[in-house]
């Protein structure tokens, strides 16, 4: 069972930055994470993954805007987001595979909120 903890959503202004965190109970060189976001009425979607072994891949929609990074020494998974748009509003749920059982997890949603 790997639980995953999110932190760091909130309200912020067209233009600004925000860091979103995920702390796992497992080892983090042990899953492959991405950070999702569903928007009002709209499909979740994948927009940042790093493997375990630390490969990169993001959305069109955000990449040259958001990166994704670990910190192993505190179990964390952040998305750092800059220049934030009001249709990045969404709730953003991060998401582990924990490589040797092969099992999803995800945690509870962090809401982001981008005023137009």
């Amino acid at each position: 069972q790997v639980q995953l903890v999110e932190s760091g959503g909130g309200l912020v202004q067209a233009g600004g930055s925000l860091r979103l965190s995920c702390t796992a109970s497992a080892n983090i060189f042990t899953i492959d994470a991405a950070w999702y976001r569903q928007g009002p009425g709209k499909a979740r979607e994948l927009i940042a993954a790093i493997t375990n072994l630390g490969i990169t891949n993001y959305a069109d929609s955000v990449k040259g805007r958001f990166t994704i990074s670990r910190d192993p020494t505190k179990h964390t998974v952040n998305l750092q987001m800059n220049s934030l748009k009001p249709e990045d509003t969404a709730v953003y749920y991060c998401n582990a595979r924990h490589i040797p059982t092969m099992r999803d997890y995800w945690g509870q949603g962090t809401q982001v909120t981008v005023p137009s």
